[in-house]
């Protein structure tokens, strides 16, 4: 098998592994011996822990664009992009990622330099990008347009950690119809 087979099988495992365990304790050893590897092995494919946990997060805002990508496919407008990002984000399915992605978010306020340096600030591209697309091109050029869609991403990223944090799909979906409103401007509302 070529190295760079050999390197993405277990790029895949180990992927896997922190969706379930988590990257704030990583230690090599036991990662390689869950995915039957060796920690000298991950340090010669990834370059080192650092090298293998910034492929981790890349792999991980990757997964994240790939399943809402749909969501900036069309000018939809901002409410209905916030509808269809919770029904996303609150699937139960996708828990390990979000709490990869909580985790790798908060690590890279506080340790900005190294393999978690970068990592909110791009995301916060990411999602401004897909909400971007999700509105009317007079829209998204426009200084009010960005308010807007930053008062999105600003209500997700809260209701996610809301829900994380309690469980409560239903009070938090709840909380988010309230931003939007019958005639579909309640983001445009809110930030007016």
């Amino acid at each position: 098998m070529p190295v760079s087979e050999r390197r993405e099988e277990l790029l895949e495992a180990a992927y896997g592994y922190v969706l379930e365990h988590g990257l704030a304790d990583l230690s090599l050893r036991p990662l390689a011996a869950a995915i039957g590897s060796s920690p000298r092995v991950l340090i010669f494919l990834f370059g080192s822990k650092e090298g293998l946990v910034r492929e981790l997060l890349a792999r991980a805002r990757a997964d994240e664009l790939r399943l809402v990508g749909d969501v900036g496919a069309a000018p939809i407008g901002l409410d209905a992009a916030v509808e269809t990002v919770w029904d996303w984000l609150a699937a139960d399915e996708h828990r390990p990622l979000l709490r990869l992605w909580v985790e790798a978010y908060a690590r890279s306020l506080v340790e900005p330099d190294g393999a978690w340096g970068g990592f909110a600030r791009a995301t916060v591209e990411d999602w401004l990008g897909v909400l971007a697309a999700c509105q009317p091109a007079a829209e998204r050029d426009s200084a009010d347009g960005a308010a807007q869609r930053t008062l999105a991403l600003a209500v997700l990223r809260g209701a996610l950690l809301d829900l994380l944090a309690t469980g409560d799909a239903e009070r938090v979906r709840a909380a988010l119809s309230v931003l939007g409103d019958a005639r579909g401007d309640g983001i445009r509302r809110a930030v007016r």
